[in-house]
């Protein structure tokens, strides 16, 4: 087994590398300084538009999608150590990078299922980094982690369709960028294949009857730099059938093909934020004293840091490798490990972030370190593309089918 990056994984390492130390990360205290002087909260800081034409220039730009036209044609085994490196950033270098959620599994959505006028019209602009967009299916009414339950309306009204709901946690909705929802509701509510009731549909956001409601808070936190999580209101909005993704009744497919590659990304960026909150806690260790001695001589912290340091390489391991079956046998071929990289990794991360807090005590909780921020993203992590239960569910079923 070859366990050595490839020549082009290395050279695309080295740039992003050299670009987060010299941009990325001198431009996380500029974006929060920016940000405070805004009229709205939820515009985007003048540094991030310089960081993104940045990126550009020098080909960090779309590096998460395989296809060479639109995007980097990295495979997923040549992305993956990417967004590890993006993940040290996590609220700053993949919205730089043109690679940010939920934006990356949109351009994906449309690349592979949108017709030509959709392409046209949503993906070219999104691949150029010239607007955001938000995917809505996630509702407060109904158990969201059974996809089967939404309960928003697409009803067929001659040459449109009205779309009827209340949604919510709906990524990046607050950005005033934000132009396009892609919408998954039922198109055929009393259908007897449950998983064939679902459609997906283009909405505009200006569309007549699409109301942002609110800001929705993750752990006290509106998360400003991916545009924040909104409440969003469909009241019989009206768009033209033409802006059906794929076919009717194909919107459980879809999602289930945009969420493999996600996860991916999510995991390796995960695995970004634990090597950050590692190198936070070595230099803690080594700068403070109680006791009589350094923290980085008391066996507990010493313990804590050789603890994650192994569990961080387990856990890359097991991604790269679930890259690799996605490159080598499909999605479907990976199943079983999409779904243990999507519950072993947040939950570990977790746990490396609950540690590094500690080490920094009452800083560790503070604005003045990136720990609290990291942790509050990595906890919704367990809930975001399907609670873990759900994966815990699905994979034993597959273990226990091959002794039935």
């Amino acid at each position: 087994m070859d366990f050595a990056f490839d020549a082009r994984t290395e050279e695309m390492r080295a740039k992003l590398l050299a670009f987060m130390d010299e941009y990325v990360y001198p431009a996380e205290a500029v974006a929060e300084e920016q940000r405070a002087r805004l009229a709205s909260p939820w515009a985007t800081p003048a540094v991030v538009g310089e960081l993104k034409a940045e990126a550009r220039r020098q080909g960090l730009w779309n590096l998460f999608l395989p296809d060479a036209e639109n995007g980097a044609g990295l495979t997923n085994l040549q992305y993956a150590p990417l967004a590890e490196i993006t993940g040290r950033s996590p609220h700053l270098a993949p919205t730089a990078t043109n690679c940010a959620a939920p934006d990356t599994g949109n351009m994906e959505v449309l690349a592979q299922f949108g017709n030509e006028q959709q392409k046209k019209q949503w993906l070219e602009p999104l691949l150029a980094g010239e607007i955001r967009s938000a995917f809505a299916m996630t509702e407060p009414e109904v158990a969201s982690s059974d996809a089967t339950n939404i309960t928003t309306h697409i009803e067929r009204d001659g040459d449109d369709y009205l779309i009827t709901g209340r949604k919510w946690y709906i990524s990046g909705a607050m950005n005033p960028d934000c132009k396009i929802f892609i919408v998954m509701g039922k198109t055929d509510p009393d259908g007897a294949d449950i998983r064939r009731q679902q459609s997906m549909v283009l909405v505009p956001r200006d569309t007549p009857g699409v109301t942002v409601k609110r800001a929705m808070q993750v752990f006290g936190y509106e998360d400003h730099s991916h545009g924040g999580h909104a409440e969003v209101i469909f009241d019989h909005a009206r768009v033209p059938v033409t802006n059906l993704i794929g076919e009717e009744g194909g919107g459980f497919a879809i999602a289930q093909a945009r969420l493999g590659p996600g996860r991916i990304h999510h995991c390796m960026r995960l695995i970004g934020m634990a090597e950050r909150a590692i190198e936070l806690m070595c230099r803690r260790a080594v700068s403070r004293t109680a006791f009589g001695k350094a923290l980085a001589q008391q066996g507990v912290v010493q313990n804590w840091i050789a603890d994650a340091r192994v569990t961080v390489e387990q856990l890359r391991l097991l991604v790269l490798k679930t890259a690799w079956l996605m490159d080598t046998v499909g999605n479907k071929g990976a199943h079983t490990e999409i779904q243990a990289i999507k519950i072993a990794t947040p939950r570990a991360v977790v746990g490396i972030l609950d540690r590094a807090i500690q080490l920094h005590g009452a800083g560790g909780v503070s604005q003045d370190f990136p720990l609290a921020e990291l942790y509050a993203s990595a906890r919704t992590l367990m809930l975001a593309d399907g609670p873990d239960e759900v994966h815990q569910r699905s994979l034993a079923r597959r273990e226990l089918q091959q002794h039935s």
